[in-house]
């Protein structure tokens, strides 16, 4: 895994330098609420994230421990990418932004599905559990 430099000993300094740009938090967003795991599947964000970006974001994810990535048992020519631990512990932080951006930028519209993830106990959080890897 890479050592990420960090420019200060505060933790939202640090939590930047891990996770300080957009495409890391949509995947994650992806990921975790829409439930992607291919590469083709984040392409398809309505964001449009660049081939060469997802990669190198993906990439990062994984050696910040935060995806693991699998051989897909259909097609052992594709990839597929998990959440861990780490990841699944985003949700919380994940809902803070989207409150706060439903508060100030009226014209965003939150999905509905990722509602269900705001329940620690409920089914959308066990199903993200299960597919969850150490």
């Amino acid at each position: 895994m890479k050592k990420t430099v960090m420019r200060s000993d505060c933790p939202i300094s640090c939590t930047l330098d891990i996770l300080g740009d957009k495409w890391s938090l949509l995947l994650m967003r992806d990921l975790l609420f829409f439930e992607k795991t291919s590469f083709g599947e984040f392409l398809l964000s309505d964001e449009k994230i660049a081939r060469n970006i997802l990669s190198n974001r993906l990439e990062e994810l994984q050696d910040k421990g935060f995806i693991v990535k699998e051989v897909s048992p259909v097609n052992k020519s594709k990839f597929l990418y998990y959440p861990t631990q780490k990841a699944v512990d985003l949700v919380p932080v994940l809902f803070q932004l989207s409150d706060w951006g439903k508060k100030y930028n009226p014209g965003s519209r939150p999905e509905m599905r990722v509602s269900a993830f705001r329940d620690i106990n409920g089914k959308a959080m066990r199903g993200l559990r299960k597919r969850m890897r150490k």
